[in-house]
């Protein structure tokens, strides 16, 4: 019985110790195959380096998809029991960029839509469809001829508005010239002194175009599997701040699994004339007691903004 136990023993002990062994060497076979992978990979990377560097169109696109959707019935726990929920967010980020030795044309696109429902079952009066909450569109178009490795002579066209509500009311084209300046492989700094400001608008007393400067800086990288795009875009009417606008936009993309990731999107915005026609939207001129008469000079003009966060597709 003592030998049959010792001789089992000793099995498990053999077995154990060959089990280890294999571990041991699947691991060392591991780190090997992981640094020929390493050494491939910085390769591959270099020669994609190289590739970006080579003349000729460059083009990509990443974005944002955000939704939820819900439905109650019977859930007398809130206000209104049975309803039906939801939202929706898209953004895409685009561009096509032809870089040569003496020349470049940079073009991008930016769109980010978002609607929004709440149907209370019980309310019939109630608006049940989606209704449009975030709404932006811009593109913008970027041509220059270097005067050297930093320089460039530079004419911009950059158009803004919205397209699921009041298309082109207010809608705005900046057309300008002047100089890029290209400090980084991924940053573009415009700087143009002329620069006119066209808005098209119904509201002809608030909305006016002007002469100014155009400034837009952007710093576009992709680092592995992180892409990210910061874009500050402004505007300084020679007619005084009334005129004057800015924006900077950011969108960072993380992608998990294949051309899937999540992403978050945010922007910043200071526009005096859209706070001003805002207010007269909302002004009562025969309210009891009397409201005063919104202008540039008595206006609220706080900071817009908006974030976007949700699922991500790489294109």
């Amino acid at each position: 019985m003592t030998k049959s136990i010792l001789i089992t023993l000793g099995l498990m002990m053999s077995i154990s110790f060959g089990f280890a062994q294999t571990k041991e060497e699947l691991q060392t076979q591991k780190k090997d195959k992981q640094a020929v992978a390493d050494a491939a990979q910085k390769e591959a990377n270099a020669l994609q380096a190289q590739i970006d560097a080579l003349p000729g169109w460059k083009r990509g696109a990443f974005g944002v998809i955000g939704g939820s959707f819900s439905n109650f019935n019977n859930w007398y726990s809130q206000g209104a029991p049975n309803n039906s929920s939801g939202n929706i967010g898209i953004n895409l980020n685009a561009f096509a960029n032809k870089l040569e030795d003496n020349y470049f044309w940079r073009n991008s696109l930016t769109v980010n839509l978002a609607w929004v429902k709440f149907d209370d079952k019980d309310n019939p009066n109630d608006d049940d469809s989606f209704r449009p909450t975030t709404d932006v569109f811009n593109m913008s178009s970027l041509y220059g001829r270097k005067l050297n490795d930093k320089w460039a002579a530079s004419a911009l066209g950059e158009y803004r508005t919205t397209l699921l509500n009041n298309f082109n009311d207010p809608g705005y084209l900046d057309l300008g010239v002047g100089f890029t300046w290209t400090p980084l492989d991924n940053l573009i700094v415009v700087i143009h002194p002329l620069n006119y400001n066209f808005v098209f608008a119904e509201n002809d007393a608030v909305f006016e175009s002007s002469l100014g400067a155009k400034v837009v800086a952007d710093y576009t990288r992709q680092i592995g599997a992180v892409s990210f795009k910061s874009n500050l875009s402004a505007f300084f009417s020679y007619q005084g701040s009334d005129l004057s606008n800015w924006t900077w936009t950011n969108a960072f993309s993380y992608t998990l699994w294949k051309n899937i990731g999540v992403g978050f999107d945010f922007a910043l915005r200071n526009n005096k004339q859209e706070a001003l026609n805002y207010a007269f939207g909302q002004y009562n001129p025969m309210a009891v007691p009397a409201e005063t008469e919104p202008t540039f000079d008595n206006v609220d003009n706080d900071l817009q903004t908006y974030y976007t966060l949700g699922l991500t597709y790489k294109f």
